[in-house]
């Protein structure tokens, strides 16, 4: 018994080696594009090409999604892009007005366009490049947003995010796996650094080895205190202060009001004070005159 193999060869079976697209157009902003203003190129980071271009990357085989590589030649400044259209007029490319000024271009100069094969990124950090930013609440989901309408990120760059009716820019100080990464479908780290200008507010840290006046923690005494004063002699003489006088002068003790005069590593005993009643307290302060005993000096005769 024989058994016949047939073979069908079709025509993606070996498939075409990608090859690279590199060409120059004459430069313009967004502004500059025919018709109404695309303020969604403006806030992200693609590009719109010509027509042709279309075709030529179709004939190439080129790798999807499509990055390019934009090169000032005059500056050798250089960024990366993704495309969102291709309506330009031939010969042309509408850029963002912010990957225009990163590249040093003016209007209707030569730029240099290629497609690139960039790696998936992994981390990047951002440094805002005014104080404002701090305002924002959650400046992550800002972001986030903001790089919706981004292909890729290139180091050195300085993107342009919109929020609030408001442009915040903000500076790629670093990508990794490379100096730049594309950024579709992908797990990036993000994070910030501090705004230029920023400078931290001072805080008063008190040393530890200065000694903490509990006197100044305290509220100040209120209420009437006794033989508070000094007291001095008739003849002119220092008055010598005694145990007898140092308890004379001191407040008595009343509960529930803190004492004020507590050093540090003393321990105060009263068990043998008495407390003052409310009720006394009440009788001291309602003062009544004439109210003691009589006696007569004449004896009573029994």
């Amino acid at each position: 018994m024989k058994m016949a193999f047939r073979f069908q060869f079709g025509f993606n079976m070996f498939p075409e080696i990608p090859r690279p697209f590199n060409t120059q157009y004459k430069c313009f902003s967004v502004s500059m594009l025919p018709g109404t203003y695309r303020q969604d190129v403006e806030r992200g980071g693609k590009i719109i090409m010509p027509p042709s271009a279309l075709e030529q990357l179709t004939r190439l085989n080129i790798n999807y999604p499509m990055l390019f590589k934009l090169t000032n030649k005059k500056t050798n400044r250089i960024t990366h892009c993704g495309v969102l259209e291709f309506v330009a007029d031939e010969g042309k490319v509408y850029l963002p007005y912010w990957m225009m000024h990163n590249l040093l271009l003016e209007e209707a100069e030569l730029i240099n366009v290629e497609s690139v094969s960039l790696p998936v990124a992994r981390f990047s950090r951002f440094q805002p490049q005014s104080e404002d930013f701090l305002d924002i609440t959650n400046p992550k989901a800002v972001l986030e947003n903001g790089l919706r309408n981004f292909a890729c990120l290139t180091t050195g760059d300085v993107i342009a995010i919109k929020y609030n009716q408001k442009i915040y820019e903000m500076c790629v100080l670093e990508t990794r796996p490379g100096p730049a990464v594309s950024i579709i479908e992908c797990d990036m780290n993000v994070e910030f650094a501090p705004p230029v200008g920023y400078v931290e507010p001072e805080q008063d840290v008190k040393k530890e080895d200065e000694p903490v006046d509990l006197a100044d923690l305290m509220p100040a005494p209120a209420g009437f205190v006794p033989f508070k004063g000094e007291g001095n002699r008739l003849d002119g003489k220092k008055r010598k202060d005694s145990a007898t006088n140092t308890a004379i002068n001191k407040p008595t003790y009343i509960r529930g009001i803190p004492d004020y005069d507590y050093k540090i590593g003393t321990i105060t005993f009263l068990r043998n004070v008495k407390p003052v009643s409310n009720k006394e307290t009440k009788d001291q302060d309602q003062f009544k005159a004439f109210t003691g005993e009589g006696f007569s000096l004449r004896k009573s005769r029994k």
